[in-house]
């Protein structure tokens, strides 16, 4: 293991052990022997299951099978929530085939930066993440429920919900992605009519025609902003399925790999063979292979508050001394726009989240011995998920980046340094994405 590595997680480790502690304590009061629904008075429970179909009224009486949780954040106007519109019919069904049963518990607000931006609602957008946990939270409150499924991509959604999610640290829980929209207009493409359009020499229209060919279709928007880079930072912290984050919405692998996605948390519940909670599988190496995945990829400098507070709801403290120190050991070895043109789409063919996590394992510079989703060790993600003969399966992920202009090797990186650095000066501390800057410029 990389000593720099080892040295910020062991702080993180001293820094956390009494908030840590009182957290692991407060999850393991919180467990039960059977379903927690049977803690419930019968009135309760009747009103839990009262507009369930007889077959589940069935199993929910019978205290013998599961109630898994499903918290969406569906809408149909953002484009990478609406897919989420038929997950529930799938997760369903797949629940039905494991023998248990699953209820939406709750839907969160979901609010998107581009749409807002520059906007008055853009003062919501951080306050948001505050009322997606506290709405989340609302849905699990019922104590109906041995595990959840967690339906959300963007912004400050994903960080809202593991928030809730950990709120819930018994239970176990699944993150399950919508995928990427297809490459649209390509960025370059997108910058050039963007100038030509602050110099005056195309109108109103032309922009809105050139917008429109980039976020074009349902799924995440394809350049690596906050979205994208919470898909990154949950699959290398163990939250979804491996190769689950950028496969695209309404296609047979997508729903094959959400229909896993709940036979997963089934196993994972305390009537599975798998136990493992949210709040025990989250530690400190966990979090400290996010912060490694969000430096090596260059994504948003939003996660420097993100994961931050992801962490606490955990009772682990982090901070911007460790996102430096760890930058300064953690190259950049993904070069997506805008810190360059490709999108998560090419990313994604040049070898995606397996060789990465491959790279960076052979490095020392991830904890492997964590447990994820998919079971113990952080190798499991260096697996790419297709379909044989119709069925899911997993297969050893490329050996090697596909496209070296997108993916480098931790030999020849792009850069020596993360893809984000922590300044200090006379007006206080800030973040700078140096993984945007040129290196000229720098």
């Amino acid at each position: 293991m990389n000593p720099q590595l080892l040295r910020v997680t062991n702080r993180i480790i001293e820094r956390s052990r009494e908030t840590r502690s009182a957290y692991l304590a407060r999850i393991e009061q919180a467990k039960t022997s059977t379903v927690h629904r049977s803690q419930l008075a019968c009135g309760n429970l009747a009103h839990g299951f009262a507009a369930c179909q007889p077959e589940d009224k069935a199993s929910l009486k019978s205290m013998l099978r599961n109630n898994i949780a499903i918290i969406t954040s569906y809408n149909d106007m953002l484009s990478a929530h609406q897919p989420y519109e038929h997950y529930p019919e799938i997760i369903r069904k797949a629940l039905h085939e494991a023998n248990a049963v699953g209820q939406v518990a709750g839907g969160v607000p979901a609010m998107c930066d581009g749409v807002t931006q520059g906007q008055d609602g853009m003062e919501l957008s951080l306050l948001s993440r505050e009322v997606i946990a506290m709405s989340a939270a609302v849905g699990l409150s019922h104590n109906m429920f041995d595990g959840a499924l967690f339906l959300g991509v963007c912004d400050k959604i994903v960080p809202g919900l593991t928030m809730a999610a950990l709120s819930f640290g018994h239970l176990p829980a699944v993150f399950v992605p919508s995928g990427p929209m297809a490459s649209g207009l390509p960025n370059k493409e997108k910058v050039r009519i963007r100038q030509l359009y602050a110099e005056g020499k195309v109108d109103r229209m032309a922009l809105l025609e050139s917008e429109a060919a980039s976020y074009h279709a349902p799924g995440t928007c394809t350049f690596y902003g906050t979205a994208n880079t919470n898909q990154m930072v949950v699959e290398f912290m163990g939250m979804q399925l491996p190769g689950s984050s950028f496969v695209h919405p309404d296609s047979p692998l997508r729903d094959a790999l959400t229909a896993a996605a709940a036979r997963q948390v089934t196993r994972m519940t305390g009537n599975g063979n798998e136990w493992m909670p949210i709040g025990k599988m989250i530690d400190e190496k966990v979090v400290v292979n996010g912060i490694v995945a969000l430096l090596a990829t260059g994504g948003s400098t939003n996660h420097t508050m993100h994961l931050v507070a992801m962490a606490r709801a955990a009772g682990i403290q982090i901070n911007w001394d460790d996102f430096s120190d760890l930058s300064d050991v953690v190259p950049l070895m993904a070069r997506l726009y805008p810190n360059g043109p490709a999108d998560i789409n090419h990313f994604q063919a040049a070898g995606g989240v397996p060789v990465l996590v491959r790279e960076l394992l052979k490095a020392g510079l991830l904890h492997e011995d964590v447990n994820t989703v998919a079971g113990f060790g952080l190798s499991r993600y260096t697996l790419e998920p297709w379909l044989n003969n119709g069925e899911l399966d997993w297969r050893e992920g490329a050996e090697k980046s596909l496209d070296s202009n997108v993916i480098a090797s931790f030999e020849q990186p792009f850069s020596h340094h993360g893809g984000t650095k922590v300044l200090s000066g006379n007006l206080g501390r800030a973040v700078m994405k140096t993984s945007a800057v040129p290196v000229r410029t720098r």
